[in-house]
């Protein structure tokens, strides 16, 4: 007989198929699911993204829940407590973008915090999700500097075992980032600074930041979907736009990850897209890990083709000609460290780069090291062309990456940094004419 709880979240993966696959959902609950409940992920909320966007973060929560999975929450409550102490005529003082808290803060902090802990955990059961509240106790802290910034605290030694017993409960803890110094002085924690602090102690696999921002943007204001900290880092903060407070995130996950296992990552997200940065390779935010290096190589050797060729079968399923090294008209091929991903870049027509093959382990791309390749790849190639069967999974992936795309018999021409109408029609005729790479027919085959 099929429980209740299965149906739920059959009905939940169901859902998630909307976002991709099914088998993206799937590898990500199992995932996530093989793990301690409470080393799943910290989720830390912003005062703003608290309340503005209530509705969104509960519904996130219940999906989670409904799946057998236990958020640790950190909220923050910054601009409710500037209403309130301009309200009451006390008004707000930084210092190093910090918020100094003095007594006439301090005075009104508690009641606040409290009260949007309250607010979150109310709208939590409401929706019969479950969830604790954890205002004391958490955090022991010292003055990070008493003179300069009054009663703020940096956390010292946190205390976990009502977090691990509420979680292993299949309670969602709602940590509010207050904290006491050994004297019982209640200290004000930024939240962030409390999220990194719990981090370090938790080791989750996910650490999420809810922000209005959505995800770290370019130049261009687009959001950058992944960062490879050992590919992109030095050369995002070299980037003239990345300033103020992207500047500092950045370089705050950078340290976090260096304390934190290689399978862990950083997500900046909003409220409304939180399941869909969970659950999909695609993600919809900014996804940061620590990556790993990516070699280019302007030729193949002997003892190169072994992990290549078991790379390209084991991802297609399929096995490649004896010959395909023969007659390739090799420009470069990049690939990951772990030899889970590769590209394999040839000579094409008009002086623009074809894409002969991309392939990238399904581990590897919910860790965003597919994203990376592509990232380097544009970095090296600023124009492109290739071509993927028509039923292939991951084409709507490769279309966002396209800026132009054409299908022809089986299969999709696709290219970006090239607008030249005659030299598009070229390209579709020279992908149409590349040679099969494989021995069988193709059943299932993904470019």
């Amino acid at each position: 007989m099929i429980s209740t709880t299965d149906h739920i979240k059959s009905a939940m993966i169901e859902l998630l198929s909307q976002f991709g696959r099914t088998s993206e959902a799937l590898s990500y609950l199992k995932k996530f699911s093989n793990t301690e409940p409470h080393r799943f992920a910290i989720i830390k909320i912003g005062g703003g993204v608290l309340a503005n966007h209530l509705d969104d973060i509960v519904k996130a929560l219940a999906f989670m829940q409904n799946m057998g999975l236990v958020p640790i929450l950190v909220h923050g409550a910054g601009p409710q407590l500037d209403s309130v102490l301009t309200e009451h005529g006390a008004g707000t003082r930084r210092v190093d973008g910090m918020r100094v808290t003095d007594d006439a803060v301090i005075k009104h902090l508690r009641k606040v915090m409290y009260d949007e802990s309250h607010k979150l955990i109310d709208a939590l059961e409401a929706h019969n999700v479950k969830a604790r509240a954890f205002h004391h106790g958490v955090f022991e802290c010292s003055y990070l500097d008493q003179e300069k910034y009054g009663y703020v605290g940096t956390p010292d030694a946190i205390h976990m075992d009502g977090i691990v017993r509420a979680a292993k409960a299949g309670s969602i803890p709602v940590i509010t980032p207050l904290g006491e110094t050994e004297s019982g002085q209640m200290m004000n924690i930024n939240a962030d600074t409390a999220t990194q602090a719990l981090a370090k102690e938790i080791q989750p696999q996910k650490l999420v930041f809810l922000t209005p921002s959505a995800g770290i943007w370019n130049e261009r204001g687009d959001i950058i979907p992944a960062v490879n900290l050992a590919t992109d880092y030095e050369g995002l903060i070299a980037q003239p736009w990345v300033e103020g407070g992207m500047r500092v995130k950045l370089q705050e996950i950078y340290a976090l990850l260096e304390n934190l296992p290689s399978n862990s990552s950083v997500s900046i997200t909003s409220a409304d897209k939180l399941t869909r940065e969970l659950f999909t390779h695609q993600g919809a935010g900014t996804l940061v890990r620590k990556g790993e290096t990516l070699y280019v190589q302007e030729s193949i050797s002997q003892e190169d083709k072994k992990p290549i060729i078991a790379l390209l079968e084991k991802c297609f399923n399929r096995k490649l000609k004896a010959d395909y090294f023969d007659d390739l008209q090799l420009k470069e091929v990049i690939w990951s460290k772990s030899k889970r991903a590769v590209a394999i870049i040839t000579e094409g027509i008009g002086g623009v780069s074809y894409l002969d093959k991309f392939a990238v382990t399904p581990a590897a791309q919910g860790e965003g090291l597919g994203a990376a390749l592509w990232g380097e790849i544009i970095k090296r190639h600023p124009a492109l062309f290739w071509r993927s069967r028509i039923n292939n999974p991951i084409n709507n992936w490769y279309v966002k990456k396209a800026d132009h795309m054409s299908r022809q018999q089986n299969w999709l021409v696709l290219s970006y940094g090239i607008d030249d109408k005659d030299l598009l029609d070229q390209f579709k005729q020279e992908a149409l004419k590349h040679p099969d790479s494989w021995q069988d027919d193709m059943r299932e085959i993904k470019a």
